[in-house]
């Protein structure tokens, strides 16, 4: 018996209260038990959690919490499923079980796999939170010959941990490798899902399918890699939650221009967009005038002079002014003009950007926030429509 089978839901709730009271670890000793470290670590993912899961209930650790799939994005994929007609799906290494549970209510049968008894203990239990029982699960190796048997699954879908001392990310460097999932499962279906961290490259990919980009509440979340039974479109891109979704087509006339001068008007492009090069899809796709302005790691800019509205940008903005890139003129001009507040749009080394930070805030009243972009060596000054 695992440690975890000894803890009660009490005890978690007790040592939830115990942690916002700001008791110390000697407190929690004498309250909690032997399991004392375990249970205190379960309430703090989920005083952590509060804004990942629609539950504040669940059982996670730490580790757990961090590599969980949030829920909005566990929602989107398994209904995904449901519409291509699966029937059972496995995860082979399932952690804490969320994103197994939302696909386990849209099919008939699941299987939830992973080494770890206390993994496979929390996503048994989080599985009865949310009222989910044709789950079967397995804490074993899910690459064993063993376990390969037991499994009986028209799809295999696997969230691979990303070890963060990687210096490129590989398939071979995910654990489990999806290039040994795929074999040890190969003759039992043809329908794979892998979780890939966004920044892979295309090419380090050897099969054929659709690499879906997945941005959550305007940052870049997921990407998920469909083998091409299930495959929609050879690259896709969805905002959640506003579910809009574009997918990749070879057929278009490519209509992106470019200009060096913002116009009355900024769109700020979603990552998940520029990541699976749909910049010319998404031009096809809204209905007005705009040229790209801005294409940097963390932020892509269109611009135009009418207002277009769409659920593919992350933001829309009005161009106040522009200026010479320099904090002291940029907060002149916030001064002068009443702002309060100013967001940086800008990369700039740690130690540089908050020394910048603070010359471009210094001394600001007022109601109103500014947005500040670089584009070369001006600063173009925005408000958020």
């Amino acid at each position: 018996m695992s440690w975890v089978e000894q803890v009660t839901e009490e005890q978690v709730n007790l040592a939830v209260e115990l942690i916002k009271r700001g008791l110390d670890e000697k407190k929690l000793r004498s309250k909690l038990g032997p399991y004392w470290r375990e249970i205190a670590e379960i309430a703090r993912a989920r005083l952590r959690a509060k804004d990942k899961f629609s539950r504040q209930d669940l059982w996670m650790d730490l580790e757990g919490l961090r590599y969980a799939t949030h829920e909005v994005v566990a929602k989107y994929r398994a209904e995904r499923l449901k519409e291509l007609g699966v029937k059972s799906v496995a995860d082979v290494s399932c952690g804490i079980g969320i994103q197994l549970i939302f696909y386990a209510m849209n099919v008939e049968k699941a299987y939830g796999i992973d080494i770890d008894p206390v993994k496979i203990e929390f996503a048994r239990r989080n599985a009865e939170k949310y009222g989910v029982s044709n789950i079967e699960f397995i804490n074993a190796d899910s690459l064993s010959e063993e376990t390969v048997k037991r499994v009986d699954a028209d799809v295999i879908f696997s969230d691979p941990a990303r070890p963060p001392e990687a210096p490129e990310r590989t398939l071979d460097g995910l654990v489990p490798s999806p290039l040994k999932v795929y074999e040890a499962y190969r003759s039992k279906t043809d329908g794979f899902i892998f979780d890939l961290p966004p920044q892979m490259r295309r090419n380090r990919v050897p099969w054929k399918g659709e690499f879906e980009y997945i941005d959550l509440f305007g940052a870049i979340n997921r990407l998920t890699f469909y083998f091409e039974p299930l495959a929609r479109a050879e690259r896709s891109a969805v905002t959640l939650p506003k579910g809009a979704r574009l997918e990749s087509d070879p057929n278009l006339e490519n209509i992106v221009e470019w200009t060096e001068k913002p116009g009355q008007y900024l769109y700020e492009i979603p990552q998940s967009i520029d990541y699976a090069d749909l910049i010319n899809e998404l031009f096809h796709a809204v209905s007005g005038e705009m040229k790209m302005l801005l294409r940097e790691k963390r932020r892509v800019l269109a611009t135009g002079d009418e207002e277009i509205r769409s659920d593919y940008f992350k933001r829309v903005y009005t161009v106040v002014a522009v200026l010479p890139f320099h904090p002291v003129r940029i907060n002149d001009f916030l001064r002068r003009e009443g702002f309060g507040r100013a967001t940086l749009r800008i990369s700039l080394p740690e130690g540089e950007y908050w020394r910048f930070r603070r010359k471009v805030e210094a001394g600001l009243k007022g109601d109103r926030r500014a947005f500040v972009f670089q584009l070369g060596e001006k600063a173009i000054i925005a408000e958020e429509v």
